[in-house]
């Protein structure tokens, strides 16, 4: 092959490379349609905000799961329906009390500087524990699990929360198996994850477990995330001596 032919080869080989990498990447794009179909009626989400809430606990999951606004309705609790205030300062309107609350299949406990305040409120613990009985899933994120250790319901159950209030919230259960190295833990229908963000990888691992992997990437995908897909990977833990 003379020198010329040669050049107009390596020239033709790389002139196809853009379209082999298009190609490629329409083959990545994230399908505007989910992975799984709907199927059964939609599953109801309650999650629970009182004053003091942490913003992150409670929108960071509540955006996974509203991506399947199809099959997902979500409602907004508290102790009176209204407005309710974040420990950032923005509120938020809860749609009902729990005294009014529907069935639930989901209930979600955040954390927040709030939570301090309500481990000592007994009408406050009595309704999130009536709603957690009832609830075939519960969820807490950050320091809601030492609000749902304060009823009891998580004694001899395997959980988690925010590694820097470690010792705040462990110490509302001494009976809890509390795992100090886990971006978030479940055990039976109570799944509890780490300080605030993670409150987002641990909704879509429960995606993951109601609607598949695929389901939960395909959400992950769709609001940009990049989801920690091991519920044991946390450097925290260490980060904050534990």
């Amino acid at each position: 092959m003379t020198n010329g032919s040669t050049r107009r080869a390596v020239l033709a080989a790389a002139a196809s490379l853009p379209v082999i990498a298009r190609s490629s990447d329409a083959a990545a794009q994230v399908r505007p349609e989910p992975p799984v179909p709907p199927s059964g009626p939609k599953k109801r989400l309650g999650m629970i905000v009182f004053d003091g809430f942490e913003l992150l606990d409670v929108f960071g999951p509540l955006e996974m799961f509203g991506m399947l606004k199809d099959r997902v309705e979500i409602v907004m609790l508290a102790e009176k329906a209204g407005p309710v205030k974040s420990g950032a300062g923005p509120a938020v309107v809860a749609d009902m009390a729990f005294t009014d609350a529907p069935k639930l299949d989901i209930l979600m406990i955040p954390g927040g500087i709030g939570t301090r305040r309500e481990v000592n409120s007994a009408p406050f613990l009595s309704a999130v524990a009536a709603l957690a009985k009832d609830a075939p899933q519960v969820a807490t994120i950050c320091t809601g699990s030492g609000l749902l250790a304060k009823t009891g319901l998580l004694d001899g159950m395997r959980a988690t929360s925010n590694k820097m209030a470690w010792a705040w919230a462990t110490a509302q259960g001494a009976k809890v198996l509390w795992t100090p190295k886990a971006r978030w833990v479940e055990d039976g229908k109570y799944i509890s994850s780490s300080g605030i963000s993670a409150g987002t990888d641990m909704a879509l691992g429960l995606i993951a477990k109601m609607y598949g992997k695929d389901m939960a990437r395909w959400v992950a995908h769709r609001a940009e995330y990049r989801w920690n897909e091991d519920a044991g990977d946390d450097p925290f833990a260490a980060m904050n001596g534990l």
